[in-house]
């Protein structure tokens, strides 16, 4: 079943290798500062934070495909999320807000086709702008959608072409927060781990959109002040409260336990903390069961 949803059982995941993303030191030393790392990847420390990461999807019983390596992208790539969606029809290509970040749409697109499984139902096209971490499946039929700095109107409204009018969007204003060189997704504010529960940091979220949440039943596990930053919002349901998240966010750890949910843990010191991406950034989810 494609992943039309953020919160069932995860079948079937892409990832990208750090090996693969990162590449080796020079590749890493010519990148990370232009693409606002907050220093540079150390690659081995990577590739074994990396192998934990992956055997904590495996443990659930999902497949994991690994993207390739492509000379036309960059260490940005490891957050494999951004550069594609999943619709009813099949994957959606992304159109990236983050112009040195262009080329990936194009990477995954050979990848997906190289699977031979799921199909490419569309794509999003210039002067439209669309990112993977800003679009979030509230169930099959509705879709949440941030409107900020790495996705557009434009961007919107080819989404809503491609999808038909079978699928409700929900066009949530993101924040200006530290501006348009910084990472600020959708999915940086809220992850559902539930049907009827998201971890949020309410104090960025627009009111309409957090009552709009209350009001279809949803219970918020609010992130404190000072585990916003160590993207204790950026959580990856593996099934319904069963999840995975960075280490290093100790209170809302806590505050999911109290709710019943299983947290599994990694370090991402080097794959999530300098770039800004959290386990919902370094997966794409291909299929969910039900």
């Amino acid at each position: 079943m494609m992943a039309l949803s953020e919160v069932n059982r995860l079948t079937h995941v892409m990832v990208k290798d750090p090996r693969d993303a990162f590449v080796d030191a020079q590749t890493i030393a010519a990148q990370w500062a232009s693409l606002n790392f907050t220093a540079a990847p150390d690659l081995p420390r990577a590739i074994d934070e990396y192998e934990r990461f992956v055997e904590l999807l495996k443990s659930t019983g999902t497949t994991v495909t690994r993207l390739p390596r492509d000379t036309h992208t960059t260490l940005d790539s490891i957050y494999a999320r951004d550069a594609s969606l999943v619709g009813p029809s099949g994957v959606i290509l992304c159109n990236m807000g983050k112009a040195s970040r262009s080329t990936e749409p194009s990477a995954q697109e050979e990848a997906v086709r190289l699977l031979g499984t799921i199909t490419v139902a569309g794509r999003i096209e210039s002067p439209g702008s669309l990112e993977g971490g800003d679009v979030v499946w509230i169930d099959t039929k509705t879709m949440i959608v941030g409107r900020g700095y790495r996705t557009n109107a434009d961007g919107i409204r080819q989404l809503r072409t491609i999808l038909g009018p079978d699928v409700e969007i929900v066009e949530v204003a993101l924040p200006h927060w530290r501006g348009p060189g910084d990472v600020m997704h959708l999915m940086s504010l809220l992850s559902p781990v539930d049907h009827d529960l998201a971890v949020v940091y309410s104090r960025l979220l627009p009111v309409p959109f957090r009552e709009w949440l209350l009001g279809r039943g949803f219970s918020l596990v609010e992130v404190p002040d000072e585990e916003f930053d160590t993207m204790g919002t950026n959580v990856l349901a593996l099934s319904p409260r069963r999840c995975v998240m960075l280490a290093g966010n100790p209170r809302t750890r806590a505050a999911l336990e109290r709710v019943g949910c299983e947290v599994l843990e990694y370090r991402g010191d080097e794959i999530s903390v300098k770039g800004a991406g959290g386990p919902t950034c370094l997966t794409r989810p291909l299929a969910r069961s039900a």
